[in-house]
């Protein structure tokens, strides 16, 4: 077989066992050498002329040997070009797996994706999006979410909580004389349960435009969390507690009624008594829940002078009176307040936290190459004693 017939493998093969008979020829002319030297004897010229012409020929060969391997490398390279997505499937181990069994059910996924989406300015096409280096779409406002930090926080496997609401307290203590009756005091409890409630929605989009526009799929999660969020806050402070709805803290505070024959004169004082009223519930407030425009109405309170009475306009306004945390939130009426002890008067208990999940198994998402994308939430509230809870108006309002 000549030269030119030989395969690159073959030649590579032969070069190899060149190379390592050269290097046993130099292995034993080393050997014969070091006897020699053992025994005292001087190295003949001729030993050295064979080890100088077997160390030369090894070098060769390995030359040789090297250039070989160079071409099988770039050859190997060349080789390896795109491979369809045919190729890709039927090469994937879970796919060989599949169709080995006797009976194969159920779905084999394997990605070979190797298109791209269109962007085009038809309905559902992801248009200029795709576009390397370019910024995320701006999102709309979000509301900022308040409430639930208020409120004590707790878990549960189930589906409800069962607890006693203290629904009455009647104080009758009082010094006694020695061997006289004692005065009887009442406290009522009444059977209370908190259902779980789940908050859930779903939008649909192409498979294509949440594999390519990395920056759509974190909008798209985001924007289903921050819907669950903002109806999550409603329903805390307004839920009527009927059907699936949360019961609401407003819907199940008492009302405020000035306490001690005392009289507001301004949405301040309302406040103060609002504070006053459920500490005479013997549950201390720690916050305030109003709207952000009475917030700023109160702060832009002024005396006779012209001069703020809270705060300075060119520093940082801290937001709190008589020395509560004011929340602001858009989701409390406006010229309407709720003050009261949400951390000892009612518990949020998670059951699931907010996830988001995928699937492209719901209706004809498979055909239309399109995925449902679904967020929701379960969770319930706890309202252990509504008189730890103030709601009224500020006055502000006629």
């Amino acid at each position: 077989m000549s030269t030119e017939t030989k395969s690159v493998e073959q030649l590579a093969a032969e070069t190899k066992a060149a190379f390592e008979k050269k290097h046993d020829e130099v292995k034993a002319i080393a050997e014969q050498a070091l006897a020699e030297a053992k025994e005292g004897k001087t190295l003949s010229g001729t030993v050295k002329e064979l080890a100088d012409q077997a160390i030369t020929g090894m070098n060769e060969a390995k030359t040789r040997m090297d250039d070989l391997e160079q071409k099988m490398a770039r050859r190997t390279n060349d080789q390896e070009g795109p491979t369809t997505a045919g190729e890709r499937f039927v090469n994937d181990e879970g796919f060989k797996s599949f169709a080995a069994q006797t009976r194969p059910r159920g779905r084999q996924i394997v990605e070979v994706k190797d298109i791209s989406s269109l962007t085009t300015d038809a309905a559902g096409s992801v248009g200029a999006l795709i576009q390397p280096d370019r910024a995320a779409p701006v999102m709309l406002p979000q509301r900022r979410m308040t409430v639930r930090a208020l409120l004590a926080q707790g878990n549960t496997s189930t589906g409800s909580i069962e607890y006693e609401r203290e629904k009455l307290f009647t104080n009758n203590a009082a010094p006694v004389a020695e061997g006289a009756a004692k005065p009887q005091s009442e406290l009522q409890f009444e059977d209370a349960t908190a259902t779980v409630r789940t908050i859930a929605h779903w939008m649909r989009a192409s498979v294509q435009v949440l594999a390519d526009v990395p920056a759509l799929r974190s909008i798209i999660d985001q924007r289903l969390r921050y819907g669950l969020s903002y109806v999550e806050e409603t329903q805390l402070l307004n839920g009527s507690g009927t059907g699936q709805n949360l019961p609401g803290l407003v819907t199940n505070a008492t009302a405020y009624a000035a306490p001690g024959s005392l009289t507001a004169t301004a949405s301040i004082d309302i406040i103060r008594l609002m504070i006053l009223q459920v500490a005479l519930a013997e549950y201390p407030a720690n916050g305030i829940v109003m709207n952000p425009i009475d917030m700023a109405a109160i702060e832009m309170l002024k005396d006779g002078d012209g001069r703020y009475l809270i705060g300075n306009p060119q520093g940082t306004i801290d937001k709190r009176l008589w020395g509560l945390p004011v929340v602001e939130t858009q989701a409390m009426t406006v010229d309407k307040a709720l003050v009261g002890a949400f951390n000892l008067g009612a518990q949020i208990f998670d059951r699931q936290d907010a996830t988001v999940e995928v699937s492209t198994e719901d209706g004809d998402n498979f055909t239309k190459n399109k995925v449902t994308i679904r967020a929701e939430e379960r969770l319930a509230l706890a309202i252990y004693r509504p008189q730890a809870f103030v709601y009224g108006d500020l006055g502000r309002v006629a």
